[in-house]
């Protein structure tokens, strides 16, 4: 687990102010104008209330001196307009960069290691996490802009008077005093309302996903009790971030409200004493407000910071052991204009498939101890291979070991003789393809689903479907190809959630193809015509997981599994003859 400490946000925050570093420093630039601009109009009402009370050291028309005082206000609305266009597209560009490497670092994490984290959590990084770190980094040209009039301010004021000019910065020490004394509950209480919306988010999902399974076995009303228990606690938690956050400005508010009548006292006893004009006062109390503003947003900005430290390691704990400077990683984001093309990836020789060779494959579950032991087995282009085993026998564990999605214990896998040492990022498109036993599909249309983000002019679609026996469904669905499925396809049948995502691996026309039990949804007929023509392409590399005859029967070799290891290998005819295990399936 990666902790980041309180300095490395700083660090990060850098790398994303110089991702678009021109951007920035011109938003900065306009909004430290915009924020020291009330720096004129102070100056001018010290000489409009200097004139007015005969006090003036220039004589000045005051006609004059209200036009500059209006061509600086219109000219601040200007720059307030620019600040705003300009600042809403760098503050897009940060928070998306976040979302974009996060999003990244989750797509290629194997699927050997599986995020720990749940969908809400996740989902409640992309959302609120992000939005917090955009702040934190938009926030300091504001606090940039804040100090430097407060400098000017101060410096102003304390060529009027000294003593009471340093009393403005007793109100900014005690906001300082009170921050720190405040760190601790601000992380905590952000970290658990966090954590809370987190849970809320992720049953959501659950819910949604599971609607057909919570209706069957009645489960509505303990579903409905557990989302509200959530949901209160969530309210709580959040509640009591949001009304700590507050009562801390509230304060910080009070405090400088308590230190701004107290400078007010002693600047009404200098003007008695008449060594304090009209115009001093008015420029005192125009300073003051802004100072004032100044103090307060310090304040706010200290306990934002430590919020984002929060949002950062909780960043860092989803990317695990990736490091957390992967996450400002600069990367292009492609808001404007075409989106890049993807060229179809063209394998070299070498890489195209010849022999797939597993030399003593072992992996483990840590849970239970179960799984696989010592496998080995050679795969040869053009074949047939199916494995069979009773139900725990570990043929799924065994092929989700050798596509990378559980981590190797022990043992090699070797694609033409050449050790594999990343399988999870090798054995993907065009090298191979894979239905799961569980397959997933996205709340997208059909095609979409069977595309999965190639492009539909390189690919025959029509033959993934007549491959994957759709055709005829595709003809009585509302849309065809454009019918939405729903999440986790729950408007299509489980046979036809299983040929979509059939057709989804032939599309892709990858040297091997690794069918996990993909027919057991289906009916007799709907199977033995995709076995049928699976067994057609002859030309491809297929490996099965079945105990259907079908399989079998098509099978070049077959490899009998049982309590994680192999029991037996060789053709249908031999095994039936040697072979109690596959006599026990194929009744």
């Amino acid at each position: 687990m990666q902790e980041i400490g309180k300095k490395k946000p700083l660090k990060l925050m850098w790398r994303m102010i110089c991702y678009c570093p021109f951007l920035y420093f011109a938003d900065c630039l306009v909004w430290i104008l915009i924020f020291t601009s009330p720096l004129i109009p102070g100056l001018l009402a010290k000489k409009f209330f200097d004139i007015l009370s005969e006090n003036a050291v220039v004589d000045t028309n005051l006609w004059s001196i209200l036009a500059m005082i209006a061509v600086v206000a219109i000219s601040r609305a200007v720059l307030i307009y620019m600040g705003a266009r300009i600042d809403i597209f760098f503050r897009f560009k940060q928070s998306s960069l976040i979302r974009r490497n996060l999003l990244e670092i989750l797509m290629k994490r194997p699927g050997a290691n599986p995020s720990k984290t749940s969908t809400g959590e996740i989902l409640n990084s992309f959302r609120d996490d992000a939005s917090q770190i955009e702040d934190a980094v938009d926030w300091i040209m504001d606090l940039l802009g804040n100090l430097i009039f407060a400098i000017c301010a101060i410096a102003i004021l304390m060529g009027i008077d000294a003593k009471i000019t340093l009393l403005v910065f007793t109100p900014l020490a005690l906001v300082i005093v009170i921050a720190n004394k405040a760190n601790g509950r601000v992380e905590k209480y952000r970290r658990d309302s966090r954590k809370a919306t987190g849970a809320v988010n992720g049953i959501i999902g659950e819910i949604f996903s599971t609607v057909q399974a919570v209706k069957v076995s009645g489960a509505e009303e303990h579903i409905i009790k557990h989302f509200q228990s959530l949901n209160q606690k969530r309210h709580k938690l959040m509640l009591r971030d949001t009304l700590f956050t507050q009562m801390l400005e509230s304060i910080y508010e009070n405090t400088i409200s308590l230190g701004t009548g107290l400078i007010l006292l002693l600047v009404a006893q200098s003007m008695k004493n008449g060594s304090f004009s009209v115009g001093d006062f008015a420029v005192f109390v125009y300073y003051l407000g802004f100072v004032a503003d100044f103090t307060q947003f310090f304040g706010k900005y200290i306990a934002h910071y430590q919020q984002t430290c929060i949002s950062f390691q909780r960043i860092a704990d989803l990317m695990e052991d990736t490091p957390i400077e992967e996450i400002v990683q600069h990367n292009p984001l492609y808001l404007k204009g075409q989106l890049p093309v993807i060229e179809r990836i063209q394998l070299s020789e070498d890489d195209k498939f010849r022999e797939l060779e597993l030399k003593g494959l072992s992996y483990r579950y840590p849970a239970t101890g179960g799984g696989i032991s010592d496998i080995s087995f050679n795969l040869k282009r053009g074949s047939f291979t199916v494995i069979c085993g009773k139900i725990g026998s570990g043929k799924t564990t065994l092929i989700r070991a050798i596509l990378g999605l559980l981590p190797v214990g022990s043992g090699e896998i070797l694609w033409n003789g050449k050790r594999i040492s990343d399988p999870s990022n090798h054995f993907v498109y065009p090298k191979s393809a894979y239905v799961a036993q569980v397959p997933r599909l996205m709340s997208e249309t059909v095609r979409d689903n069977i595309l999965l983000g190639i492009y539909e002019d390189d690919m025959d679609l029509n033959k993934a479907i007549y491959l994957a026996v759709m055709e005829k469904d595709i003809e009585t669905l509302e849309n065809g190809l454009e019918t939405l499925v729903g999440s986790r396809g729950v408007k299509l049948s489980g046979g036809q959630i299983q040929r979509v995502a059939a057709a989804r691996m032939f599309i892709r026309n990858s040297e091997l193809m690794v069918l996990d039990d993909i027919s057991s949804a289906l009916d007799v007929n709907t199977e033995s015509t995709l076995w049928n023509r699976i067994f057609e392409l002859k030309e491809k590399t297929c490996l099965v997981v079945s105990n259907r005859k079908i399989a079998l029967q098509y099978a070049d070799h077959i490899i009998v599994m049982k309590d994680g290891s192999i029991e037996a290998q060789g053709t249908l005819a031999e095994l039936l003859e040697s072979c109690k295990e596959i006599q026990s399936i194929y009744v």
